[in-house]
């Protein structure tokens, strides 16, 4: 806690350590119950080495001061561990190393301590000296908890720069070739003519082509790296939601009614009976309201169309200190007196934004001068006074404002006073449908005048309409009879007979948080996954809004994805597999005129096909088809080809080259910088393949 004090006696330092997100926090509280690993010694294992469950779930515990939820904050610790450790191996194999001088110039480079005049000398620079006495006096000096802390800090600088150096060395390994610049420009410009016969698997009847789950599961598993899985479990749950009764709207009717009518209320503090005016009566609107009400007190002026939809022309047109009501809107009892009104309270207006070089805000691009912006905006004023309902269009082709331009400049609900005083006033002062030119220290605005709303003040007393006592007791006992019955008898034939509805959530991981139909609920995936749950529990939990009984259909730790969650991928390819094979027996000849003939299927003509995008034309991408195309040399005929969408024969006419050009150094640096772009993620995932990783957060 002592260097956290000194950090905030030193602003600049905090920021420092905020933005290089490597400052070791204090100890955080325990995670609290239902979290990752509350009861393990260890977190998980990589490689041998044990992630400490007390560390981790420090770390967890900072995550979630940070705003985090458990479960995010959990996942995302494990991963930067995870990574740490693989890529530690990494460093020391390589025998990457960050000297004490490195990390001082690491330092000094970080503008934060750089532009400091606390670590400059006379001449305006770092000085290294002043920084080592700062540190030295300030910390290392303070004692061995202080010392603990700067020291783990600059342990995850020399992490964060040897991490650096680790994917500059990787991103440096990776060179591209002219010859590669050459095929990439090949594979874009080259075009090739063909013709080419086929028949299309829709033509197959998906019943001649049937797929069985064994089927599936054998591909799966001839394809164990594309079908890799973390463990999973299946659930099925009925959701009873606490919500209140009729009887409890309508008491809640009686409730409001007497704010309405005025009544008599026994005063504990002053043991007599106070009588309450009516709403209506009340002569402090904003007091009455929040001592009445659930939702304080709002004097915001409101416009017609943002009423509740069904009670829009009652409310709006309202006698001002007339009340109206009670009405039910999104889960609350209401009563709403109307306080007063104004005209043109808001209004909505579009406009086109031109900027030029030098104005606030402007886009580094903008090259324009002053004077061509005002002429430019001043052409489109003419445009848009000589086809306003063209003016949207206008806006999207020519403004530089990026927050409006998807929506042609528009902008709704504009408060007096809400945009710069030259726009605000040409929006209040002109009528509607005016169009005009007005200049702001952002540039030239064309703007036209699109509507104009009165408003309404109304207050309203909201009294939320809860569950009462009896209603509660009754859900819950209708969720422990499900629970009990359940447990005894096919789950779904109990819910059906209780009028309930069965829902299921599959592909449940160890890491989820979100339940459907609930939202988060980390307690039914703990239960999930936990030691001593058997396929086919049944359990129920106490929700916010209700209650959930919740049944283990499965458990897959197979490594592999199961059948129903691959089903969707690996079924049409099977079943393309068998047409194909149905097909290859219509398509019988050597040439395109005999598959032609034997099939009736046209022979038909394909032009400047590009190898890179492989569209074959009113067909779709067919790689292997277009692959083949390229391949075989002018005038010769393939054999038959599996598709994607069909079976083919195809017939090269022509491959015309592209142009050669002077050098490929763009598509050169194109092609390298796509490889570096994604190399950091890529050595990362490649470095957990090969590592024995166990996530014990869930035991």
């Amino acid at each position: 806690m002592a260097i956290l004090s000194k950090i905030r006696q030193r602003s600049f330092f905090l920021i420092v350590i905020i933005a290089l997100a490597l400052f070791s926090f204090v100890l955080a509280d325990v995670i609290k119950s239902g979290s990752f690993g509350s009861s393990s010694k260890y977190a998980g294992t990589v490689n041998g080495e044990n992630i400490m469950g007390q560390e981790f779930q420090r770390k967890v515990g900072q995550a979630e001061q940070q705003g985090m939820s458990n479960v995010q904050a959990s996942n995302g610790v494990w991963d930067q561990e995870v990574k740490r450790i693989i890529l530690a191996e990494q460093f020391e194999e390589l025998g990457l190393r960050v000297g004490p001088d490195q990390l001082i110039n690491v330092m000094k480079e970080n503008p934060n301590f750089a532009s400091n005049p606390q670590f400059q000398n006379e001449a305006g620079k770092f000085d290294v000296a002043k920084f080592k006495e700062y540190v030295s006096t300030n910390f290392l000096k303070q004692g061995p908890e202080q010392k603990a802390q700067w020291e783990a800090f600059e342990a995850d600088v020399e992490r964060m720069y040897t991490e650096q150096m680790y994917y500059t060395l990787v991103k440096s390994g990776l060179q591209t070739t002219q010859a590669e610049g050459q095929a990439l420009y090949e594979e874009e410009n080259d075009k090739a003519d063909f013709d080419f016969v086929t028949l299309g698997y829709s033509t197959v009847n998906d019943d001649e082509a049937k797929v069985s789950d064994d089927e599936i599961m054998a591909y799966i598993k001839s394809h164990p790296k594309k079908f890799k899985s973390d463990k999973m479990a299946d659930l099925e749950l009925v959701f009873i939601e606490n919500k209140p009764s009729k009887a409890d709207e309508d008491q809640m009717k009686n409730s409001i009614q007497g704010l309405l009518n005025g009544k008599v209320e026994y005063n504990k503090e002053t043991n007599s009976n106070d009588t309450l005016p009516s709403f209506k009566n009340a002569t402090n609107v904003a007091e009455y309201v929040n001592k009445n009400s659930d939702i304080k007190f709002d004097s915001t002026y409101v416009a017609k169309k943002d009423l509740p939809l069904e009670y829009q022309e009652q409310l709006f047109n309202l006698p001002e200190g007339e009340v109206f009501g009670p009405y039910t809107d999104n889960g609350y009892q209401k009563l709403s007196r109307k306080i007063g009104s104004k005209s043109g309270a808001s209004a909505k207006a579009s406009h086109i934004l031109i900027a030029y070089e030098g104005a606030e805000r402007a886009d580094p691009t903008i090259k324009r001068t002053k004077e061509e912006a005002q002429a430019k905006a001043n052409e489109l004023a003419a445009q848009a006074k000589a086809n306003p309902a063209g003016f949207a269009a206008l806006a999207t082709a020519n403004t530089d404002d990026p927050g409006s331009k998807q929506t042609g400049g528009e902008y709704d609900n504009i408060a007096p006073g809400q945009m710069v005083k030259p726009f605000n006033d040409f929006v209040f002062d002109s009528p509607i449908g005016s169009i005009g030119v007005v200049e702001t220290d952002f540039g030239f605005h064309v703007i036209k005048v699109t509507d104009k709303y009165n408003s309404v003040l109304l207050a309203t007393v909201a009294q939320k309409i809860e569950p009462s006592e009896t209603t509660s007791d009754q859900n819950y006992t209708k969720a422990s009879k499900f629970e009990a019955d359940a447990n005894s008898k096919d789950f779904a034939q109990v819910a059906k007979d209780m009028g309930l509805e069965v829902t299921q959530a599959p592909n449940i991981k160890t890491s989820d948080e979100n339940i459907p139909v609930v939202g988060p609920q980390r307690g039914i995936v703990l239960w999930a996954f936990g030691k001593d749950t058997e396929i086919g529990d049944v359990k129920r939990f106490d929700v916010p809004t209700g209650f959930v009984v919740a049944r283990l259909k499965s458990i897959n730790d197979t490594g592999l994805t199961n059948v129903e969650n691959a089903r969707i991928q690996v079924e049409p390819i099977l079943k393309n597999e068998k047409k194909a094979v149905i097909l290859r027996k219509k398509m019988t000849g050597k040439t395109l005129e005999e598959v032609s003939k034997a099939t009736n299927a046209s022979v038909i003509s394909a032009t400047g096909v590009v190898f890179k995008t492989a569209l074959v034309p009113n067909i779709g991408p067919e790689p292997k088809v277009v692959g083949k195309v390229f391949a075989q040399k002018a005038g010769t005929t393939s054999g038959l080809i599996d598709g994607t969408y069909g079976v083919y024969m195809v017939k090269t006419k022509a491959i015309t080259k592209a142009n050669a050009i002077p050098n490929y150094t763009s598509y050169v640096n194109q092609a390298k910088s796509q490889a570096q772009g994604a190399a950091s993620n890529k050595v990362i995932e490649a470095l957990k393949a090969k590592s024995d990783i166990e996530d014990l957060r869930v035991q």
